[in-house]
């Protein structure tokens, strides 16, 4: 066994031809494999890349898509409570305008019954005039036709008349 070559303790020749080894392989590996290594990892890089970019740029169009439609319902809030301001004011002008009407309409018909009460007050009064006066004229023709004697017998003739004018 000592004859035999050490591994462990390599002499020149093996250290050349290990060496010329090596360095076939590393050229043959330069020349074939490492330019389709690199290739193929400067590819996936550039895909690599390129993707991060496109998410960049998706994720700022987002934001800016998100700003937008912000400000679209910031908008439309502020449209919607212009709009509600303006019903809320119309609805309260109808309301003043119909009570002003009312009050107006009530005015108008309380000084119409006014007016009516008046002259049916008025005409009561006249037919009242006119009655009394009847009745006066009816019995001071009856006083006169009679002549009553006594005062005893010129009250009850008088009741006795009012009576027969209260029945008719």
């Amino acid at each position: 066994m000592q004859n035999m070559p050490s591994i462990l303790t390599p002499d020149f020749g093996l250290l050349f031809w290990m060496l010329l080894a090596f360095l076939v392989v590393f050229f043959l590996l330069k020349k074939y494999a490492f330019g389709a290594i690199t290739g193929a990892v400067e590819e996936r890089k550039n895909f690599i890349d390129e993707s991060i970019k496109n998410a960049r740029e998706a994720n700022e169009k987002l934001a800016n898509i998100k700003a937008e439609s912000e400000k679209i319902l910031m908008e439309a809030r502020a449209k919607q409570a212009d709009i509600i301001k303006e019903a809320m004011a119309t609805r309260d002008n109808i309301i003043k305008a119909s009570q002003v009407k009312a009050q107006t309409e009530g005015a108008k018909i309380l000084e119409e019954a006014k007016a009516q009460i008046q002259v049916e007050k008025e005409n009561a009064l006249r037919d009242i005039r006119s009655q009394v006066a009847d009745l006066s004229l009816q019995v001071a023709e009856k006083v006169v036709r009679r002549q009553i004697e006594t005062d005893k017998e010129q009250e009850l003739y008088i009741e006795r008349l009012l009576d027969e004018v209260a029945k008719a």
